[in-house]
């Protein structure tokens, strides 16, 4: 009885120091059941990265503040279109700008045309249309003004209380795309105006591009659609349409000990057990035979534990997605941060033509099934959702996105962030004097 105290309570540290630790390593996980709601909302990065955009764009909010522009339409890479819808309550279009442009350098910004998109016929519905820093710190805001009487009679009328929602946001996306095209950048990316981008977003996504180019061609022999620069991990978990997947492997590792019984019998190792209809057993024998029977029964419900285990933990704890480019073929959420290929935006504009209405992301994951098209991600991703209403409608009004939200974001480091873009910055400047 002395030694039984001590040993309980040290069985019991360990399992609380067990439990601590598998909480503590899917805390974030919403795939996990040990997900903490509370904890893995915190805006740890996005709250400074928001401050530092604002305060970047504040600085482009005075008549005495000179303008931000790019170079040369030759020398852009990259044409960046942002749809901006009229909100009502916060407005998150200054915090995308900022975070945009803040801590990119001369060489960056003049590869990047900016372009807002303020898709009412009246633009000046839009709050941020007749502010000073908008036209300073964007390469154009565009509008509908250009189109002709006939078209912005159809705007008008979508754009009217209980018109055709669907229609207006996919005519939207294909404007400003079609925009984009005719600066022949060789990528357009589309973002929301909820977003905020991470400090050395640039060289990442460009870098992505290429590993994503490199990819597509050299294992499939064709282009990619599109390179995801935001995710939600919430839609990465056990999805049910894998269950076969699940059950296979399960069967494969519950199959495991058996398999070493059966090994360690042909090679001698144990004994074979007592027949149980034997009558005359040496007492060492019937004992072999139980102790053989209740290591296969532990060990199968220690098995049964680690299976459950290993699903409860959750899918992005136990099989977290490679860091850098990916394919994501499936159960990539939400329409936040997409960078096509010119020539595949296009393409993608033609279908829109076609089906004329639907949301974007759903329609693009449609086409994209479809034709077989390439889809990549990165990882960890570069935007983060920070609205909490969507600009698209439905039936009952705004639909509520608060839950659209990347964890792995909050993560970053913004220390190691800027150090990382500094080192890009002058590993290219040294390129550009060689």
């Amino acid at each position: 009885m002395t030694s039984f105290y001590p040993a309980t309570a040290t069985a019991i540290a360990l399992a609380l120091i067990l439990v601590y630790t598998i909480c503590s390593l899917s805390t974030y996980d919403p795939t996990s059941i040990f997900f903490n709601a509370s904890n893995a909302y915190i805006p740890r990065y996005s709250a400074l990265r928001y401050r530092q955009a604002m305060a970047y764009v504040s600085s482009y909010n005075s008549t005495s503040s000179a303008g931000l522009l790019g170079g040369k339409d030759s020398n852009k890479k990259l044409c960046i279109g942002i749809p901006s819808v009229a909100r009502h309550g916060p407005q998150y279009l200054p915090g995308a700008i900022g975070s945009l442009l803040e801590g990119l350098t001369v060489d960056e910004r003049s590869e990047i045309y900016l372009m807002v998109f303020i898709p009412h016929s009246d633009p000046k519905a839009h709050p941020a249309y007749g502010e000073t820093w908008l036209p300073r710190l964007t390469d154009r805001v565009l509008t509908y003004e250009g189109l002709n009487a006939k078209e912005l009679a159809h705007v008008r009328k979508m754009e009217a209380q209980g018109g055709t929602f669907k229609e207006k946001g996919l005519y939207d996306y294909s404007y400003l795309v079609s925009k984009c095209a005719e600066l022949n950048t060789p990528y357009i990316a589309v973002l929301e105006d909820d977003v905020l981008a991470m400090d050395g977003w640039y060289h990442r996504t460009m870098n992505a591009l290429l590993d994503a180019e490199d990819q597509s061609t050299q294992r499939f022999g064709k282009k990619f659609l599109y390179l995801r620069l935001f995710y939600t991990e919430a839609f990465l978990g056990w999805n049910s349409e894998e269950w076969k997947t699940y059950l296979f492997y399960s069967l494969c590792f519950s199959s495991m000990p058996a398999a070493v019984v059966s090994f360690l019998r042909v090679t001698k190792f144990l004994p074979k057990p007592p027949l149980l209809l034997k009558t005359h057993l040496r007492p060492s024998e019937g004992r072999s035979g139980y102790s053989l029977r209740r290591l296969v029964v532990t060990l199968y419900a220690l098995m049964a534990v680690f299976i459950l285990l290993f699903f409860a933990l959750g899918r992005m704890t136990v099989l977290p997605l490679p860091t850098g480019v990916h394919e994501m073929q499936r159960f990539g959420c939400c329409s936040q941060a997409f960078v096509f290929p010119r020539q595949k935006a296009l393409d993608l504009v033609s279908y829109f033509a076609e089906v004329k209405t639907g949301y974007m992301d759903v329609l693009t994951e449609r086409y994209a099934d479809a034709r077989g098209e390439l889809r990549y991600a990165i990882t960890p991703s570069l935007f983060q959702h920070v609205g909490k209403t969507s600009s698209k409608m439905s039936s009952h009004g705004p639909i509520i996105k608060g839950k659209t939200w990347s964890f792995a974001f909050e993560r970053y480091n913004a220390d190691k962030l800027r150090q990382e873009h500094e080192a890009v910055g002058m590993w290219k400047d040294g390129l550009d004097e060689v």
